[in-house]
């Protein structure tokens, strides 16, 4: 986008509960305009700080915007359990359970049911992408799509991108902090290549929701989220993949607010078009 919108005034904000795996987690419910009626789109986002960090406030400019943008969209973004207090497989977990508390919740949430899409932007894209996993492979709930901003997705850090831009200070310095955050998400190492620790590193990609997946020119995660995005392709799965341009990284949460600035939000917008459209009965 070329520069930041103005909020609208009807945007609402609330804070909740919902249901995680072993108990309940802090969430935000995002939304435009009056509380009559329910929408029929669900977006249930995760938010970043390398499986070590992060809370709700992590990524709320970003979905802000996100729900401005998109009115007849509702937003939740919910924590989970941070690699400190428990690693692998707690995250994951935790990020499921949510998927079936909203489907359990409609009338709380003020949601249909009819269409629910999951999201997350770095290690929160990996969650959003395992809870696509875990989705088909547990029959439910149905997701109608994904999206996976600048993911974390190869815990072994092997791409080309990710060793290439390890010159630069500030590039260093996520590379650095993706090792780190790994160490603590992933401290048995044979958990490393578990699909639902590395999707990447999957060879089970049939049978998912169509996907949305943004990389950025500068980003040691690019080439994973665009080699993602093949295996996804090569596997018959609906997927698109845009790389963004170079996005300054200077201040803490900048990699959060580039995909405000770098037009994601176009992008996303665009693709929860694509999903309603296909809902739209054939034309006679």
């Amino acid at each position: 986008m070329e520069a930041q919108a103005e909020f609208s005034p009807h945007l609402k904000m609330r804070n909740l509960q919902v249901g995680g795996a072993e108990g309940l987690l802090a969430a935000r419910l995002y939304a435009v305009g009056e509380a009559a009626g329910k929408r029929d789109t669900l977006i249930v986002f995760f938010h970043s700080g390398g499986f070590v960090g992060g809370d709700l406030d992590e990524g709320d400019t970003f979905l802000r915007h996100l729900a401005n943008q998109n009115a007849g969209t509702m937003v939740l973004a919910s924590t989970y359990t941070l690699a400190g207090v428990k690693p692998f497989p707690a995250a994951v977990e935790d990020a499921h359970a949510v998927l079936q508390w909203v489907k359990k919740s409609k009338a709380k949430l003020g949601w249909s049911g009819k269409r629910l899409i999951v999201a997350g932007i770095e290690a929160g894209a990996n969650l959003a992408a395992v809870c696509a996993l875990m989705s088909r492979d547990r029959g439910g709930p149905a997701l109608a799509g994904q999206i996976l901003i600048m993911p974390m997705l190869d815990p072994g850090l092997s791409t080309c991108s990710m060793r290439d831009m390890q010159h630069g200070q500030e590039l260093l310095e996520v590379a650095d902090a993706c090792a780190a955050a790994y160490r603590g998400y992933l401290p048995n190492a044979a958990d490393r290549i578990h699909p639902y620790a590395s999707p990447l590193q999957s060879s089970r990609l049939k049978n998912l929701p169509p996907a949305l997946i943004l990389s950025t020119e500068d980003d040691p995660l690019r080439d994973e989220a665009e080699q993602y995005g093949a295996k996804l392709v090569s596997c018959g799965v609906k997927t698109t993949v845009t790389r963004m341009q170079p996005a300054p990284l200077h201040e803490s949460g900048a990699r959060n607010e580039c995909a405000c600035q770098r037009h994601a939000l176009g992008e996303i917008a665009s693709f929860i078009a694509g999903l309603e459209r296909a809902d739209l009965p054939a034309a006679d």
